[in-house]
Order: structure tokens, then sequence, then C-alpha cells
């Protein structure tokens, strides 16, 4: 199939970029480590994946009859992430008492308000889909693709975050680190709503 080159591409670009899910892998992985990260980037893959299924299944046919709906979504997930900036913010930064870890269902989750889950899965569905194959195998195939691909392309996000915790020993640079992971995942929210 010609499709599945740049789909692959489209994926790991997707997914290897900077956004919010990647910003809090960063937070998560510098924090609890890549074990304890494991399911928040299970989360975020499933997420994904249910999501654009059921966006190639009909749900982005919604957006267009209803553009409201898609900037009511925009909207949340925006505030969700200036929340989670702030929660991120005021986080203490006494080396025992880390930010709550992200957990694989408020991962998954995350995905239904995440403005850039939204552009990949709105793109898969109406660039990508296989037009030879039936709609449900076609909203199979690209949401397991994206999955694949997607997987070590957060992971080495959390990993990222890993090797930075490193450094983290004392409570100043966790606080440091902290103020600006907010302010990265803050100001990614704010483009995003653009």
């Amino acid at each position: 199939m010609n499709e599945t080159l740049p789909l692959l591409v489209y994926c790991a670009l997707m997914s290897g970029t900077p956004g919010p899910n990647n910003m809090m892998l960063v937070a998560n992985g510098a924090h609890y480590g890549y074990r304890r990260t494991l399911p928040a980037i299970l989360g975020i893959n499933t997420g994904g994946a249910v999501q654009t299924f059921v966006t190639c299944m009909g749900l982005g046919a919604l957006f267009v009859a209803w553009p409201l709906l898609h900037e009511a979504l925009k909207l949340a997930g925006t505030l969700y992430m200036l929340w989670l900036a702030w929660k991120l913010a005021v986080a203490p930064a006494a080396s025992d008492r880390p930010p709550e870890r992200l957990r694989f269902s408020q991962a998954a989750l995350f995905q239904a308000v995440n403005p850039k889950s939204w552009v990949k899965a709105v793109t898969v569905a109406s660039v990508f889909m296989p037009a030879q194959w039936s709609v449900a195998s076609g909203a199979l195939f690209v949401s397991v693709v994206g999955a694949l691909i997607g997987f070590p392309c957060i992971s080495m996000w959390a990993l990222f975050g890993v090797g930075i915790g490193r450094f983290l020993s004392s409570p100043a640079r966790r606080r440091v680190f902290n103020t600006m992971m907010a302010i990265s995942l803050a100001v990614l929210a704010l483009l995003l709503m653009r």
C-alpha cells in the first residue's frame, strides 16, 4: 500500500515532537523513572489508538458538522493543560514529594481533550485511511500503526526525563525543573489554542 510509508512518517513526527503528552512524560520520567511512567505511556498510546479508531469511524464528521464541538474540546484541553502546569509548578520541591504521577486512565482520557491528539486523529482519518479497505478494517489498521509507531517515540521522552532526573537531586534543582516544565506546558497549551 502506497500510503503506509507516509503514515509511518506522519505518526512518528506527531508522536516524537513536543506536545502535552511528551511534556508530561518528561516530568513523570524525571520524578518516577521509566518503569513507573510506563502506565502513562501505555495510557497515551491506548487513548490515542481509540481516539483515532473512533475518529476514522465517523467522529471526525461531527467536528465538520459542528465546529463548536471541536472548539469546546480544544478549550477543555487547554484548560486541563493549564491546570496540570499549575499543579506541576506548585508541587513541593522536596525530593520525597514529587508531583502526582500520571496514571494509565488519566493519560488515556487526556487524549479526549488533547488538541494535538485530535489533530493527529482527524488527519489520519482524512488523509491516511486506506480507500480500498472497509472503514472498520482501515480504522483498525491506522490505529494500530499509530500505536506501534507512537510507543517508542513517546518512550524516548520518558527516558529523556529519566536522564534529567539524575540531576534533580536537590530540592532547588527540582523546583527549577518543575517550573520550567510547567511554563513549557502552559505555553504549549496556549499555542495549541490558536
